[in-house]
């Protein structure tokens, strides 16, 4: 019976393998304390953000996408256990989807919810930008999450000659992002029929350009047909381009100061975690480690060990055996 050498590397490096495989199949774990992000993703799903003014692989994408894009990419950065909850916004308000799940044990529900996200689960055609964000402010509060919230800022129908409604939070309560989404060239905005199909563009006489709840703007009494008690906006309509759109930057930055918030404007995905974790809420939690993956590939590194040294073992005794056969040749036999 030939017993194996216990010096001999290749039979430590296999044992080695084996006791690394053995340690990975039982699954070990241990509890460490590590760095975690919750926060709420509120998405403007309204008419405007269905302008593809976003590009990828070659082709544009609207900026819905490019705001589903993004989550998917900063999500999978986020570090385990951290939270995120997701909600949409139309009209004037944000609805809850789901209160901040962790980001690794329901990975995959998070990201299929985010795809899921669809202009048409909006249940009003307005946007009042300003009532959306402050209520998901609150939101953010109430779930104890930091926000994220993804808009162009764009107002439909425009806001009332007074401006903005007023901020009634405490500023710096809830911190997070203001993003702006859309490029800075005013684009078309796509319209669909009531079966939601695509049919062309809105058009100039689509929108309004013009709120007139309210007291009528300066200048208003020198408008065609401007009447005090009967006409105070004037007899005709207002025409602009709300029928375009582009992101309104300095009207979501100037919210993002009143609120305590920052402004950051949509990119990608990596971007968007290092603007995020730059003004993050860190909650440093117990999480469980998985070790498998380091008995694994240590077991993986340990068996190319070995299979390298045999490989290396065999091409030496050849050349041992080469080398000897040429200083003994063999003697021919004589006749």
């Amino acid at each position: 019976m030939i017993r194996p050498d216990v010096r001999d590397p290749r039979l430590v490096l296999l044992v080695l393998a084996t006791l690394s495989l053995i340690v990975a199949l039982l699954a070990p774990r241990i509890m460490v304390r590590r760095p975690s992000f919750d926060f709420l993703a509120v998405v403007d799903i309204t008419g405007s953000m269905n302008v593809r003014d976003y590009a990828a692989s070659g082709r544009p994408v609207s900026r819905l996408e490019a705001v589903k894009t993004a989550l998917r990419v900063m999500i999978a950065e986020l570090p385990c256990p951290s939270h995120v909850a997701l909600a949409v916004f139309s009209e004037r308000r944000p609805f809850l989807l789901f209160d901040p799940i962790d980001v690794c044990a329901d990975f995959t529900p998070l990201q299929t919810s985010i795809d899921s996200l669809d202009w048409r689960m909006a249940w009003e055609g307005d946007s009042r930008i300003s009532a959306g964000y402050f209520r998901a402010i609150a939101m953010a509060r109430d779930v104890k999450s930091d926000l994220l919230f993804f808009t162009d800022g764009q107002e439909a129908p425009p806001l009332p000659a007074r401006g903005a409604p007023t901020f009634e939070g405490r500023a710096g309560e809830v911190r997070g992002l203001l993003i702006g989404v859309g490029g800075y060239e005013l684009s078309p905005i796509p319209k669909f029929d009531d079966r939601g199909r695509e049919i062309g563009f809105l058009g100039v006489a689509d929108v309004p350009h013009e709120s007139r709840f309210g007291l009528p703007p300066e200048g208003a009494e020198r408008r065609d047909g401007y009447n005090a008690r009967n006409a105070p906006f004037g007899a005709t309509a207002a025409v602009g381009v709300e029928h375009l759109s582009s992101v309104r930057e300095d009207y979501l930055r100037s919210f993002a100061e009143k609120t305590g918030l920052t402004y950051a404007h949509l990119e990608n995905g990596k971007r968007l975690w290092t603007d995020y974790a730059a003004v993050a809420s860190v909650r440093p939690r117990e999480a469980a480690l998985d070790l498998r993956p380091f008995f694994g590939v240590a077991a993986a590194i340990f068996s190319f060990f070995a299979a390298a040294a045999t490989l290396l073992a065999q091409a030496f005794a050849q050349a041992r055996r080469a080398v000897s056969s040429n200083r003994h040749p063999q003697q021919g036999r004589s006749k």
